[in-house]
């Protein structure tokens, strides 16, 4: 079986089979990531990919989980997608979930009814960066989505029955934005009410665009104090019951988990723990 460049997929799918159905990311313009940077983007042929799993027939039986990946695959059309999950269905007699990644972009291009096809053929769980859910800070990141895509992707999701993972992303805004970043977010997050939500912290790469404004001082990072301030304001004002709040990413400077909006004291008292005793996660440790 063939994998073209780096893996990248969520932390929950670290034991899942991943399925390379694209190389790359058809956006790839987002100023804060490193991933997939100088990669062309490549929509793999169908035939391709059934050929690679044809290579690993003995493992279908051990094989509970799938992903598909890359970065966004939903982008494929319906009709091939259809057939990969037909493919799976008929010869992988243990999987329990097939998830994916999934741009607000590549769910509002899809019609309810071809996004319910491919629930009914199992696949269950979509994987979303929202990353903020501030206008100005969605622009400035060239993130090319807009607050008004990820509802409306998100009331699809709900409508057709896909679980939703979202991610969302602490400094995004720098220091001179980490309010509304954390107040305009939690806001998008109590209009979405998504089913996971895990938070990352910003971190600067040198191949990402946004290094240069870093380098240059146009971009000022916060701190680990910074951070969490930020995280705690967002636990402050987001209202989405029911959803599983993680921040156990690599990147985070501390890990907290529970469900919103029960255990949203216990996150905010574990943060202000964290800022007193300034036991944050080292650096050398935020590696991914």
């Amino acid at each position: 079986m063939k994998y073209y460049g780096n893996v990248y997929r969520p932390p929950s799918e670290a034991s899942s089979l991943i399925i390379q159905a694209t190389i790359g990311c058809s956006h790839n313009n987002c100023t804060f990531c490193y991933m997939y940077k100088g990669e062309p983007f490549i929509v793999r042929d169908i035939d391709d990919i059934i050929a690679d799993l044809e290579d690993l027939r003995e493992y279908f039986p051990r094989i509970k989980r799938i992903f598909i990946a890359d970065g966004d695959a939903l982008v494929l059309k319906t009709e091939h997608l259809i057939r990969l999950l037909d493919y799976i269905n008929e010869n992988f007699p243990n999987v329990e979930r097939i998830s994916s990644y999934a741009t607000a972009a590549d769910i509002n291009r899809k019609s309810v009814e071809e996004l319910k096809s491919l629930y009914d053929r199992g696949l269950k769980m979509l994987y979303i960066g929202f990353e903020s859910g501030d206008e100005e800070i969605l622009k400035d990141i060239k993130k090319g989505l807009t607050v008004k895509d990820y509802v409306d992707a998100m009331k699809k999701c709900k409508e057709v029955g896909f679980l939703s993972s979202v991610t969302i992303i602490a400094g995004l805004g720098g220091i001179d934005k980490l309010q509304q970043n954390a107040i305009n977010t939690a806001k998008l997050i109590t209009a979405t009410k998504p089913d996971y939500v895990s938070y990352l912290t910003m971190r600067i790469y040198h191949n990402a665009p946004i290094y240069d404004d870093y380098v240059s001082g146009k971009f000022k990072m916060p701190n680990a104090e910074e951070i969490l301030y930020e995280m705690k304001l967002f636990l402050e004002n987001v209202d989405s019951e029911g959803t599983i709040f993680r921040s156990n990413h690599a990147s985070n400077y501390v890990a907290l988990k529970g469900t919103l909006n029960k255990d949203r004291q216990n996150l905010i008292d574990l943060i202000d723990d964290t800022l007193e005793k300034k036991n944050f996660r080292p650096d050398f440790m935020r590696g991914l």
